[in-house]
């Protein structure tokens, strides 16, 4: 007899066995054995509704879909973009995540080394917008102090945002054909160290190759480099070798040589020594580590509320609290100047549990 044969025969001799069992089992214990598996069975239900309705989900909007009472002031300010721009469309996105949980795990803790959100040591901002553990302590370069809770959450109430001063914070970053133009480009790059038709058509290309807004590539560039660039774009020297780093990837630490080590430090173990490959290197490390994991918008690649990769709070692309504001004021700009605002451009937009009433 082989192996099949045998094998065949004891799953035989088990069905039978098993069958013999139950043929024992009196009336009334075989019902309670029916009554325990169908509560059994609505226990595993009644636990994939709870894991399903904790998942974060993408609802686009129709005008109807948005429960004012959950989410209040949220549909009044969408209708009014609408109204203003019919071309666009918006995504909801519900995060199923706690405002106030939101709020205190981007605020800083006692002894992190790197806080996760900062703001310039400006008279320009309210003293209530330094944290309180920190208050007048530097960090980065020396010029930026740690922010407050209540900062984080003027930053982050997505109705500070529906408007058309702040909207590109949640503009999908993707191409869109006919929407980015070289005029657009060229708008942003003039008089700055991206200048230039040889450039503004990689930025094009690059952006069309890997489906990213090339505005936004643009916008990032000169939000991270300055107009005139810095030495990581202009190529600084490490380990005998140039290299470049536009995007500053990795340029983290406490003090200004910290910071260029670091971010050099990746470039060179990237392999880029022009500043073409650094440009290319960065717009897949955007698309990558970013993009491809869900953080799809200024907003959300500053603050982390995406659970894709099982994470949160902590894949975050730089601490500047200010800088999705910036890098959109600088994308609507672009649009506004090649005439393309009103493109068919989508909008993210992140819904909490439990927001006040009162906008932050």
């Amino acid at each position: 007899m082989n192996r099949e044969s045998n094998f065949k025969e004891i799953i035989n001799n088990f069905i039978r066995n098993i069958k013999e069992i139950v043929s024992r089992i009196p009336k009334k214990a075989k019902i309670v054995i029916v009554v325990i598996l169908i509560l059994i069975l609505i226990s595993s239900l009644i636990f994939i509704w709870i894991r399903e309705s904790q998942k974060q989900k993408y609802e686009q909007y129709d005008g109807e879909n948005l429960n004012e009472s959950k989410y209040p002031g949220y549909k009044e300010l969408i209708d009014a973009l609408l109204e203003e721009h019919p071309n666009w469309t918006f995504t909801l996105f519900y995060t199923k995540l706690d405002w106030e949980e939101v709020i205190a795990n981007e605020g800083h803790k006692d002894n992190t080394l790197y806080p996760t959100n900062l703001i310039p040591d400006s008279s320009d901002y309210p003293e209530d917008w330094k944290c309180e553990i920190d208050r007048d302590r530097t960090f980065d370069n020396g010029t930026w102090l740690c922010a407050s809770d209540k900062a984080i959450k003027y930053q982050m109430d997505p109705r500070n945002i529906l408007n058309d001063d702040n909207i590109f914070q949640f503009a999908e970053l993707k191409y869109v054909e006919g929407a980015q133009t070289e005029e657009g480009i060229n708008e942003i790059t003039e008089g700055s160290f991206l200048e230039g038709d040889s450039i503004t058509e990689a930025l094009l290309q690059a952006g069309k190759n890997a489906n990213l807004d090339p505005y936004f590539i643009a916008s990032r560039l000169i939000q991270e480099q300055g107009r005139n660039g810095t030495v990581l774009s202009r190529g600084c020297e490490y380990s005998d070798t140039v290299v470049y780093n536009p995007f500053n990837i990795n340029a983290k630490g406490n003090s200004q040589d910290e910071i260029i080590q670091n971010a050099a430090q990746y470039a060179y173990e990237q392999g880029w020594d022009s500043l073409e490959k650094a440009l290319i290197g960065g717009v897949e490390f955007l698309k990558e580590g970013y993009i491809n994991v869900g953080q799809n918008t200024l907003y959300l690649q500053k603050f982390d509320v995406v659970d894709q990769d099982d994470s949160l709070y902590t894949h975050q692309y730089m601490q500047n609290l200010l800088a999705p504001q910036s890098e959109a004021n600088n994308m609507k700009e672009i649009y506004e100047a090649s005439n393309t605002v009103d493109s068919a451009l989508n909008f993210i937009v992140p819904l909490y549990e439990n927001m006040p009433e009162e906008i932050s």
